[in-house]
């Protein structure tokens, strides 16, 4: 039995400001909605903005909708400043909204190499970066969560290099931040999801077809198997936990790296 005092168990998440990037959908509408029911208020932010206004009001008070254009630098600094007026310094960052290639590498114009790059690694960046500054002026401790993936162990179904390469470069710059930023109390781990279906993936599986026989336990696992990692990482438990990449992907990586 461990001697750690019961708080460190807990989920409870009341007093906490939570900002979800790409929680117009898949795996940060989620994110947003567990965060919120385990009492944290929740920014909830991406393009989309009637599907945030929709999710705010479903959630109630504790959330804000607020519009972001993940390219765009000042729309991040925005985003951060409104959370900050409506519930105080923001101690939780969940940096999940993430875009697909859909192309094969030697087929990807500038402009789509350009938007893979600034939605996927330096928004994350930004963002870390911005919150991380806010936080350290305040003397506060915080949790920083990126959404990396499991994307570059031996994919094979074309069209996701890119993708691969900006997710592979989020697992290390969870690395490196971490240690930047370990004497201010400022967590920073990943969530390294493996073959889950959201609304971003529908796309994939139609243009490489069904790829439950291609992982280990011949399934592609339910989304709600992330919501544990998640709230460890951002809850007291995870108090000795930085720089980890935490890979939830039914053992398929796994698998790859054994062949």
């Amino acid at each position: 039995m461990s001697d750690y005092p019961l708080p460190y168990y807990s989920t409870d998440l009341a007093g906490r400001v939570a900002l979800v990037t790409g929680a117009s959908s898949g795996f940060g509408e989620r994110f947003a909605r567990v965060l919120a029911a385990k009492g944290a208020k929740v920014v909830l932010c991406a393009r989309r903005k009637d599907r945030l206004d929709a999710l705010a009001a479903e959630i109630g008070p504790n959330a804000l909708a607020v519009e972001m254009d993940a390219t765009d630098a000042a729309s991040l600094t925005r985003a951060v400043d409104a959370a900050e007026a409506a519930f105080g310094t923001v101690d939780i960052l969940v940096n999940n909204a993430g875009i697909p290639d859909a192309q094969r590498a030697h087929k990807m114009s500038l402009e789509l190499v350009d938007r893979v790059i600034g939605v996927n690694l330096r928004a994350p960046w930004l963002l870390a970066t911005d919150v991380a500054r806010r936080l350290i002026a305040a003397k506060r401790p915080g949790r920083i969560v990126n959404i990396s993936s499991t994307a570059h162990y031996g994919y094979s179904g074309g069209g996701a290099a890119l993708y691969a390469v900006t997710k592979t470069a989020i697992a290390r710059m969870t690395e490196t931040l971490s240690v930047e930023w370990a004497g201010y109390d400022i967590n920073v781990n990943a969530i390294a999801p493996g073959m889950f279906v959201t609304e971003m993936t529908d796309g994939m599986f139609e243009r490489i077809g069904n790829q439950a026989d291609n992982v280990m336990r011949k399934r592609i696992p339910d989304p709600a198997l992330l919501d544990s990692t998640l709230l460890y990482l951002v809850g007291p438990a995870s108090e000795a936990v930085t720089g980890a990449v935490i890979r939830v992907d039914d053992g398929q990586s796994a698998r790859v790296t054994l062949r």
